[in-house]
């Protein structure tokens, strides 16, 4: 008898260590709101954007269900926010549903957003690019026909026409890298939405699809994606062209998930790999999340072998501000929720339930804050319990929520705190009765 006893309180430790080292040190995947996949990563203006597809395939899915692409952002690396389904398949008039993978660029003051879909009358995947002046949008459709159709090339199977990636080299010619099975490219026009000259193909060791150009310190390098289940390599070449040399593998087959999609990119000098995986609960390859992981070059110039991780990336590349106002939507991390869109809100954030919580890292409360405020509606009555450090951390404050007209009447509620001074991570813990709470647009400390 005491030895059961004994093995069941060890089992209870372990439980407990484990919950505790997720809640404090996970990261990975960086998105828990949504099923996100494909992702590709842009660099503006001191931020660092995602622009990915949504899985919504149901739990017992056996295809993928993508209906919308989304962008996120950040500026810290740690802490992200949801800035909503900014394009959708149906925006194109030749394209009915599937999402595939796409990647926006930033050239000539306009972002160009270039995606994969399933076109209507083809009955295979095409290539279509969106304009905007903001690289949140809103986005326009820059023509009503297909940049890349399967009836251009020659190879004319069903998901040939996919995945395609933009590079622009510094003497302004664009590439354009697409394809599943087979590579290919095509130099781009100046507007960015035609092209000259031939569809190439390219022969390179072990490719699948989801290639990705850049140049490094005079080198060109194009990763990808091999035949599932993926893993990630890469080749490089002297030019946008090449010819290519098969250098290494980047990451091993990824967890739950049979396809792989990566991203490689610098931000505030440090490199970044974005990639996604199936480890959210009930996820799996056609409930995807996307992933982030930094390494650093080998002094030759090669990519290492990167290990994924759940902790991601460790240290901010700058801190955030509470005095402003800031999105519920912006997170390092949360259990429970989900978020929702609003055509003039904008995303908040739903399903709130007793326990669920929110975690915001490295906020930088200087000299102290005294008060803070957030914009809900509610259901029923309940309360955000300001925490640090953790969700039974050190409680500065409880902001008290009373049940109001309904989820969609916002109120201002407030509440003061116990002044918090200097860098630390924060938890607004959800508390109340049994099923929905209320929902959550914003807050702010004072």
């Amino acid at each position: 008898m005491k030895s059961t006893m004994k093995y069941k309180r060890l089992i209870l430790w372990f439980t407990v260590l484990f919950v505790s080292f997720g809640e404090v040190y996970a990261q990975n995947p960086i998105i828990q709101t949504n099923y996100t996949a494909d992702a590709a990563s842009l660099v503006h203006n001191g931020r660092f954007y995602i622009y990915a597809g949504r899985d919504e395939a149901t739990i017992t899915g056996r295809w993928y269900h993508m209906r919308e692409w989304r962008i996120y952002s950040s500026d810290d690396m740690v802490n992200w926010t949801d800035h909503g389904p900014k394009l959708r398949p149906t925006d194109f008039s030749w394209a009915s549903g599937d999402a595939w993978a796409s990647q926006c660029i930033f050239h000539n003051g306009k972002f160009y957003w270039y995606i994969s879909a399933h076109h209507k009358e083809l009955k295979t995947k095409a290539i279509g690019v969106a304009v905007s002046d903001s690289p949140t949008g809103p986005f326009v459709v820059a023509s009503e026909k297909p940049l890349i159709t399967s009836a251009m090339s020659s190879s004319r199977g069903g998901f040939s026409e996919i995945d395609p990636t933009v590079f622009v080299d510094d003497d302004g010619q664009a590439y354009m890298y697409w394809g599943n099975g087979v590579c290919k490219y095509v130099k781009l026009n100046k507007d960015m939405i035609s092209f000259s000259g031939e569809i190439n193909e390219v022969k390179i060791p072990r490719y699948g699809e989801a290639p990705w150009l850049q140049k490094i310190n005079g080198s060109y390098y194009l990763s990808y994606s091999s035949n599932s289940p993926s893993t990630i390599e890469y080749v490089t070449g002297p030019t946008a062209t090449g010819p290519w040399e098969y250098k290494n593998r980047i990451l091993e087959i990824v967890e739950n998930c049979v396809t792989s999609h990566q991203a490689i990119t610098e931000f505030k000098g440090k490199w970044y790999l974005v990639y996604h995986n199936g480890i959210l609960p009930e996820g799996g390859s056609f409930r995807r999340s996307v992933c982030i992981d930094e390494f650093s070059f080998n002094p030759d110039g090669s990519i290492p072998m990167i290990k994924p991780t759940k902790e991601g990336v460790r240290q901010s590349v700058s801190k955030l501000n509470p005095y402003k106002r800031i999105e519920a939507e912006t997170m390092a991390w949360s259990e429970g929720v989900k978020a929702a869109d609003d055509k003039e809100l904008g995303v908040y954030i739903t399903e709130i339930n007793n326990n669920d919580y929110i975690k915001v890292r490295d906020v930088d409360f200087g000299k102290g804050a005294k008060n803070f405020t957030a914009s809900v509606s509610s259901v029923a009555n309940g309360s955000i319990e300001l925490r640090i450090g953790s969700v039974d951390g050190r409680l500065i404050g409880t902001c008290k929520i009373e049940k109001s007209a309904g989820l969609q009447t916002w109120n201002t509620v407030s509440c003061k705190v116990q002044k918090v001074k200097n860098i630390n991570d924060l938890y607004l813990v959800f508390k109340g009765g049994d099923g929905q709470l209320f929902n959550f647009d914003w807050w702010k400390f004072k």
